[in-house]
């Protein structure tokens, strides 16, 4: 049974017990977004909640919602029926070949992925939760190379990740021509240990990272609705 989430503007999100989202989500969503009119591309969309949450902010470009589980990409497609969103299109799809070859590459100036987070450690007996939270189908140099193949030169290219995973996740950027250029480590509140980081990459360009100041989950970041 799918409930409902309402976002500022009032687009609907739907969500199920297996394919909901967290504060990860709605922070990767507000660190960069795309242009009103740009090709988006929302990587391990679940839910659909990024791309749903640029429509909501005013995104009105092109945008593919790409998830491997064909449930929760059901639900992005109800969603965006639901909301009479004519932009986004949802596709149930693998993105370790995605964009493999074909007249999509290098078309979209803007991607973001929330991956699986975890590499090791006990992993959950239902297969879905298991792929959503391990890296058993889809890994950070995964995710780097499929980015690659999707952007223009310049492109841009978000993430979010565990802080124990930040050297993997640059070299993989690197070794993608993906230059890291603005980094940010969210905390609960000053202070305290990070325990997500967001980073920025883009297509092609020179050398150069920001690290931007840190995102702290007291001050109401990752707040929505009314």
């Amino acid at each position: 049974m799918s409930g409902v989430e309402i976002l500022d503007n009032g687009t609907q999100v739907l969500t199920t017990p297996r394919a909901t989202f967290g504060t990860d989500a709605l922070l990767l969503g507000r660190f960069a977004q795309p242009r009103r009119a740009e090709w988006a591309l929302d990587l391990c969309s679940g839910c659909g909640i990024i791309s749903l949450l640029w429509h909501d902010a005013g995104h009105r470009g092109f945008c593919t919602a790409l998830e491997l589980d064909p449930d929760a990409s059901a639900l992005c497609v109800q969603a965006v029926a639901e909301n009479g969103i004519d932009h986004i299109t949802p596709v149930q799809g693998d993105l370790r070949t995605f964009c493999a070859a074909g007249p999509e590459q290098g078309r979209y100036g803007f991607a973001a992925c929330n991956p699986p987070y975890f590499t090791a450690g006990p992993q959950s007996p239902d297969p879905v939760r298991a792929a959503a939270r391990h890296t058993v189908t889809c890994t950070t140099e995964d995710v780097a190379q499929c980015a690659r193949r999707a952007l223009r030169d310049g492109g841009r290219f978000v993430l979010c990740q565990r802080p124990d995973q930040l050297v993997e996740v640059l070299c993989a950027l690197r070794a993608a021509r993906l230059e890291p250029k603005r980094l940010a480590f969210v905390r609960q509140r000053a202070g305290s240990t990070p325990w997500l980081f967001l980073v920025e990459a883009q297509k092609g360009r020179k050398p150069g990272l920001k690290l931007e100041p840190d995102i702290l989950i007291e001050s109401g970041v990752a707040r929505y609705g009314k």
